[in-house]
């Protein structure tokens, strides 16, 4: 089945005086309809270029992730999903278990 990645933001921290966004709390979600998995993490950015300046009230969740993938960029956007399809596989097919064998 193929696996539906979908990339989410959780929360923002700026700068009260400029709206200025330094660290960007993000969701990234994998389902294959069956078996899903997920992941949180938190990233920090540089201050962008005056002309590049986005007024914080404008911002998007396509927007922001944007950011985010563009930062980590291709590669690591990849491993990070390969890492999701993974635990989706291990659901599917585990290869190992807990417990004890008696009661």
């Amino acid at each position: 089945m193929a696996i539906t990645y979908q990339w989410g933001v959780a929360n923002l921290e700026r700068h009260l005086a400029d709206g200025i966004v330094y660290t960007v709390h993000y969701t990234i979600s994998a389902d294959d309809g069956t078996y899903a998995s997920s992941a949180y993490g938190s990233l920090g950015l540089e201050a962008p270029d005056e002309d590049d300046e986005i007024p914080y009230a404008q911002l998007t969740p396509e927007i922001v992730t944007g950011w985010v993938k563009e930062k980590f960029g291709d590669e690591k956007v990849a491993e990070i999903e390969a890492a999701l399809a993974e635990q989706i596989s291990q659901q599917r097919t585990p290869t190992n278990g807990t417990g004890v064998p008696w009661s």
